[in-house]
């Protein structure tokens, strides 16, 4: 009986010794434990065999005081250490375990250890532990997952981050606040995207903020649940909502213009028209806008009688292809003349990235009004010709500009104009050479420059033949002046047999 007495005196102060062993040395009570705050020193120990709380040291009084059980525990660095397990079991099965926080940038852990049927949690901080340093500096993979520049994260099968990288954590700070729960998710659920593994487009934004902030979101599968990536793109989605208004303004100033648009992309499919197209065209909208083939859309316009009809449509086709590689080199322009009586003026410009864009232009107005003025000048020229008396006609600037039959004939003047007209001194001085000397040819200089205080006068002149002429000099409006040369004799101003024969 005595025996039983000894050995059971000697358990209890095995016992007692050895919780001695497993509890930390006593610190001063005025430190502060707490795991929220994040200036506490994060050194506290838990022992427990199974689910119940049999010590505890000194430090776990500090906002632990309601710990009663592994659960009490579990509830409270939860939040923080999210992979705590939910039981000691797998403890026991696999010795020691270290659980690290969600936020990889605190030195902070919780290290379980099995020693001889009791559970031994101890709260500690990274700083101070060799083995964590020398653990992670070996672990590459970790340690790039961490530091890797884009938000990174894993979530369960509950939808809840259980691990997550700086980048993540900077981003859900800037976003939530800075004391925000990290395993709220800050992106859509994973049942929102049935994709895994490719890239889904989503926008979050601040609390009473309404600046979006726009992701490439990956996910891909894992055995906890999912690995989600989360790629910057604000950079993209800016270009593309610029890109998207300058060519909604380019729509509207096309949609403007009198001149109709069409431009190819580089698979000669029509990407862009304008309205005025279809107003020249009299293509239908819909046919336009199924994008035609360029092909198509020239066999349309020859279908529908807007374009000349080629004499051989064989060549024709030839001729389009000339056509198209005209139009890259930005050499492409030509005048159509319709059936109707409409006159359009086709030219092919390069775009970049192979793009080529054909310009069409309604100039009817433009070319009847040419035709007009040309049918006028020929009337007016052929009314000089009929006149007996030689007439020359200068400009406001002195040079020739109308001469007729009768002063070609006097005065041997072909009538052909080159690229420079002649000057009231060109003219002048050939009247010279045909004529005696006089001080009317300085005088004629002198007033077709001029152009103030002109009034019309006369004066007689003598050629070297003989004939005398009448010079009549007559200022018209805009500075012009006409010279009018009259004699009694006319077969002077007639023509003479060898230039009819020539």
């Amino acid at each position: 009986m005595v025996d039983w007495f000894i050995l059971a005196v000697i358990s209890l102060v095995s016992a007692g010794l050895a919780v001695q062993w497993l509890l930390p040395r006593r610190r001063h009570r005025g430190d502060n434990f707490g795991l929220s705050s994040p200036t506490s020193l994060f050194d506290a120990v838990f022992l427990f065999d199974d689910q119940r709380l049999i010590s505890h040291s000194d430090m776990a009084l500090e906002g632990f005081e309601e710990v009663r059980s592994w659960h009490d525990l579990r509830r409270l660095l939860q939040r923080d250490f999210p992979t705590f397990p939910k039981t000691p079991d797998c403890i026991r099965q696999e010795g020691n375990l270290i659980i690290p926080a969600i936020d990889c940038t605190v030195e902070r852990d919780v290290m379980c250890e099995w020693i001889d049927g009791i559970v031994r949690v101890q709260l500690r901080e990274n700083s101070i532990c060799p083995a964590t340093i020398h653990r992670e500096a070996n672990d590459p993979i970790r340690l790039a997952m961490e530091r890797a520049p884009y938000p990174v994260w894993l979530l369960d099968e509950h939808d809840t981050v259980r691990w997550c990288n700086a980048a993540y954590i900077s981003l859900v700070r800037k976003v939530r606040g800075q004391d925000t729960d990290l395993t709220a998710p800050l992106f859509p659920g994973s049942e929102e995207d049935a994709r895994l593994g490719g890239k889904t487009r989503v926008s979050i934004s601040s609390d009473g903020s309404e600046i979006k902030l726009w992701f490439d979101l990956t996910r891909v599968h894992h055995p906890e649940g999912h690995l989600c990536y989360a790629v910057d793109i604000n950079a993209i989605v800016d270009a593309e909502t610029a890109q998207r208004k300058f060519v909604q303004t380019m729509t509207k100033t096309f949609a403007q213009l009198s001149i109709g648009l069409a431009i190819f992309d580089r698979n000669r499919q029509l990407a862009l028209f304008n309205p005025a197209l279809i107003d020249l065209t009299t293509l239908p909208p819909d046919f336009l806008s199924c994008r035609p083939s360029l092909s198509s859309f020239f066999d349309r316009l020859r279908d529908q009688h807007m374009m000349p009809e080629p004499k051989n449509y064989r060549s024709w086709r030839s001729q389009m292809n000339d056509l198209l590689e005209a139009a890259e080199d930005g050499n492409y322009q030509e005048t159509w003349s319709l059936h109707s009586g409409s006159v359009y003026s086709v030219s092919g410009r390069p775009h970049p990235d192979g793009a080529v864009a054909f310009l069409f232009e309604d100039i009817t107005a433009e070319i009847t009004l040419t035709r007009r003025f040309r049918s006028e000048m020929d009337l007016m020229q052929s009314v000089l010709d009929k006149l007996a008396d030689a007439v020359a006609v200068f400009g406001d600037d002195g040079t020739l500009a109308f001469t007729n039959y009768a002063y070609q004939n006097l005065w041997g003047d072909s009538g052909d104009s080159g690229f420079d007209a002649d000057s009231v001194l060109d003219v002048t001085r050939n009247w010279q050479e045909l004529c005696t000397a006089s001080p009317v040819f300085g005088e004629i200089r002198e007033f077709v420059g001029m152009r103030d205080n002109r009034a019309e006068w006369s004066a007689e002149l003598r050629m070297r033949n003989g004939a005398s002429l009448e010079c009549t000099i007559c200022p018209v409006q805009n500075g012009a002046t006409i010279i009018r040369f009259a004699t009694e004799d006319k077969t002077v101003l007639q023509p003479k047999l060898h230039q009819i024969s020539a």
